[in-house]
């Protein structure tokens, strides 16, 4: 898509990968040019900036903030909350995911997670998970990419294997365990491990797969990356529990979604699976692989309706 010189929509993109792709999903739905504005965070960063401010920018990102001003601003993330309520300053209206820390009020949508219990407000949107990027257009573009997946027997079961947030990788005797279940029901398994996997519990994946259909993606393995095309052509999915974004892509999918707990799961990551569960969306793999019927979930596509809706955009 062409930019216009100056797009009307901002993003403001936070480094961690999972954070950006909330704002940029949505970005994404409503259909129209927009500008991505990477975000880097200086020292001031780490402190809950309480004001509007650039403060928490390196000087180099602060570069980018100049006019002509967007009408429309998109951020995720507690640390962009005062950088978007800086651009409100300027007349742009403001849509943010998660919990800004402060301002609540100010924010013309906030879209938060219903695991994260919001009160209820005329500018909150209560969503199930987090937004993301897999749209269904991308889904169909990805199945039409990764054709050769078919090939594969079925049931094809995804396995989106995750690992602990803040520390070295997943214990790989669980990593093992949870591949081993997951092939022992599946016809092939389509498998991708995620940068806090870490290579011993891929290497416990691998052992657990051998002499069964596989296709096994490792973290830094070479581009192009199938993840999107082992979703698109999943009959099932099972995802471990500790990736809210991979949690929430995977319900993007028409199959029976499945929940593995890798162990050591925080009260958010908990709730966040027990709010799948009761809504519907998703079952623990105790109780796989029966079928359930599920619909697939688009909560991009809903927050963007919802922007249009609110004429947020004009």
């Amino acid at each position: 898509m062409t930019l216009p010189e100056s797009p009307r929509i901002w993003v403001l993109a936070d480094p961690r990968a999972g954070t950006a792709a909330q704002a940029l999903g949505i970005a994404e739905r409503l259909g129209e040019p927009f500008r991505r504005v990477d975000l880097a965070w200086g020292k001031l960063a780490r402190l809950p900036l309480p004001f509007a401010s650039l403060a928490g920018l390196t000087p180099e990102a602060r570069a980018a903030f100049a006019p002509p001003w967007p009408e429309l601003v998109i951020s995720a993330g507690r640390r962009s909350a005062p950088v978007a309520l800086w651009l409100k300053q300027k007349g742009a209206r403001l849509v943010h995911c998660m919990r800004p820390g402060f301002g609540a009020a100010r924010f013309d949508l906030l879209v938060i997670g219903r695991h994260d219990a919001p009160k209820p407000a005329p500018n909150i949107l209560p969503i199930l998970g987090a937004a993301h990027r897999i749209s269904p257009e991308r889904l169909a573009a990805a199945r039409a990419e990764f054709a050769a997946l078919a090939a594969l027997p079925s049931p094809r079961v995804a396995l989106l294997m995750g690992g602990p947030p803040r520390a070295e990788g997943m214990d790989p005797k669980v990593a093992g365990a949870i591949t081993a279940k997951v092939a022992g029901f599946a016809g092939s398994v389509l498998a991708t491990a995620s940068r806090r996997t870490g290579r011993a519990a891929e290497e416990a994946m691998a052992a657990a797969l051998a002499g069964h259909a596989h296709k096994l993606f490792r973290w830094g393995d070479a581009p192009p990356n199938p993840y999107a095309g082992f979703l698109a052509w999943a009959d099932q999915v099972v995802v471990t529990g500790d990736s809210v974004s991979m949690l929430s892509e995977a319900l993007a999918t028409a199959g029976p979604v499945f929940i593995a707990d890798p162990g050591g799961l925080g009260p958010r990551h908990q709730r966040l699976a027990q709010s799948l569960i009761e809504a519907g969306q998703a079952r623990e793999l105790a109780a796989a692989p029966a079928p359930f019927q599920r619909a697939a979930l688009d909560e991009s596509g809903r927050i963007a309706a919802e922007i249009r809706r609110r004429g947020l955009l004009g």
